[in-house]
């Protein structure tokens, strides 16, 4: 394999499996009320359509470079395609919301693979010199996703029925297929690191254990004892793995880097306010349908601002974070953050759309920026042989933020709607807002974490360009 076209296409074949798997994980949301139209089912009951996906992504991270060292990186991304192309045909022909939510299960254990395995055949195959220029050519796609996906995803189910969401996938991911049979190479560990498979099971079933009860406590009534009992057994289980893992040499997930402050407080700190966050995408899209009665087409274009907000203030972050601190930033900015989602709470019937984009560009502005200061500050005092680890383990606990928040914020709005229909408009306007209201306090009380950073703190990041872009922004 000639390494001049390598280098010259390996960034395509990255990029545009990227994109296919960031405009799937936006692109739903907007669809969600047509999809329960569809299957007969409540809007707010089709949380685990994309919860699952989400959670998949969390538990399946962990193993992806295991995976890479042991079977070859062009072998583990051509297969992770491949599930994801699959998984997302099955998607488009599930006739029930447990086909296609175990559809979307296969879908981010492909996801998962993808752009961790894609990420360090990139670092494996560029200089140093050259890395810059092909993460940045990389990463376009994790910001340009969330930009098109919702508008795509209104579109779509506008004029044609919602399954092409799921095809469109289809010739996207063959073309992937395509780059990387041609231009992936195959890299490999040089030692046989052994999967710690106790942590795996572990780790993943107490994780899965916690979100299914997430996913079905509001919806399914199971009873206070089982519910207990689940509770606890996902606890126990989680902290079986953290004695574990304190007691492994090559764990699945190295926990000792939480000794490191700013580690621990980026990623800790970071859980609980992605937890007031990680609804917003599944809300809002309700609020605009079938609080506000507007078509899922106009829904997509209003989730544009947000995305479009958050791409613009990756230009600025750098200077903003260089002046004020990560401190500073990341005190005031959860703050703000706290007040923009109550906001969301005064949109109704009767505010001017002009209003409602300011408040989605102010909302994008601040994400960004909180995300971008949140995913520096985790490698501000992490070694370089840490790194891989340290990412990993981040990545990891920020879709678990998001399948949790996610999960959170629609009980949240259930409990708040009580007995009354998902068809009754006002009401449901009535208890998205006060949902707003909820996880608009969480993120507040979130900013409490962020006092334990000294004024210095990544300092030796900001004072480079080093500003890590996050995915989920």
């Amino acid at each position: 394999m000639d390494s001049s076209n390598v280098k010259r296409y390996l960034p395509w074949v990255v990029a545009t499996a990227l994109f296919m798997e960031q405009l799937d994980s936006t692109i739903v949301n907007t669809a969600v009320p047509a999809m329960a139209e569809s299957l007969n089912v409540a809007p707010l009951s089709l949380k685990a359509v994309v919860a699952s996906y989400i959670l998949s992504l969390a538990v399946c991270i962990p193993v992806s470079g295991w995976m890479a060292d042991r079977f070859g990186t062009r072998r583990v991304f051509g297969t992770a395609v491949v599930v994801f192309t699959l998984s997302s045909l099955l998607c488009g022909l599930s006739l029930n919301v447990p086909m296609l939510v175990s559809a979307r299960v296969l879908q981010g254990m492909g996801a998962a693979m993808m752009m961790p395995v894609g990420r360090l055949t990139i670092i494996r195959t560029f200089t140093k010199a050259e890395l810059l220029k092909a993460m940045n050519f990389v990463i376009i796609p994790a910001l340009i996703g969330p930009l098109l996906g919702p508008t795509i995803g209104g579109l779509i189910v506008h004029w044609m029925p919602w399954r092409v969401i799921f095809f469109i996938n289809i010739p996207v991911g063959l073309a992937a297929l395509l780059l990387v049979h041609r231009y992936m190479p195959d890299y490999r560990g040089d030692g046989r690191r052994p999967l710690d498979v106790i942590g795996l099971v572990l780790f993943c079933t107490g994780t899965s254990l916690l979100s299914w009860l997430l996913e079905v406590f509001g919806d399914h009534d199971i009873g206070a004892v089982p519910a207990a009992f689940v509770l606890l057994a996902s606890l126990g289980l989680l902290a079986a793995y953290v004695w574990h893992a304190n007691r492994m040499r090559f764990p699945l997930l190295r926990l000792v880097l939480f000794r490191v402050r700013t580690f621990r407080v980026a990623v800790a700190g970071g859980f609980i306010t992605r937890l007031g966050l990680g609804g917003l995408p599944f809300l809002l899209p309700l609020l605009y349908q079938v609080g506000l009665g507007f078509p899922a087409w106009q829904s997509g274009l209003l989730m544009m601002p947000a995305a479009a907000a958050a791409m613009g203030m990756k230009v600025f972050s750098i200077g903003i974070l260089r002046r004020f601190g990560f401190r500073r930033i990341l005190i005031v900015n959860t703050l703000l953050m706290g007040v923009t989602i109550g906001m969301f709470a005064l949109v109704g019937s009767g505010t001017p759309i002009i209003l409602i984009v300011l408040l989605g560009l102010t909302q994008g502005f601040f994400n960004s920026l909180q995300f971008s200061s949140m995913n520096s500050m985790a490698y501000a005092d992490i070694g370089g042989s840490d790194s891989s680890m340290a990412s990993t383990i981040a990545s990891s606990m920020q879709q678990m933020a998001r399948s949790f928040g996610l999960a959170c914020g629609t009980l949240i709005a259930a409990w708040y709607l009580g007995d009354l229909p998902q068809t009754d408009q006002a009401a449901v306007t009535r208890a998205l807002h006060y949902a707003f209201l909820t996880l608009g306090g969480l993120t507040l009380i979130s900013s409490l974490s962020f006092w334990t950073l000294r004024a210095t703190d990544g300092e030796n990041v900001s004072r480079g360009d080093a500003i890590v872009a996050d995915e989920s922004a």
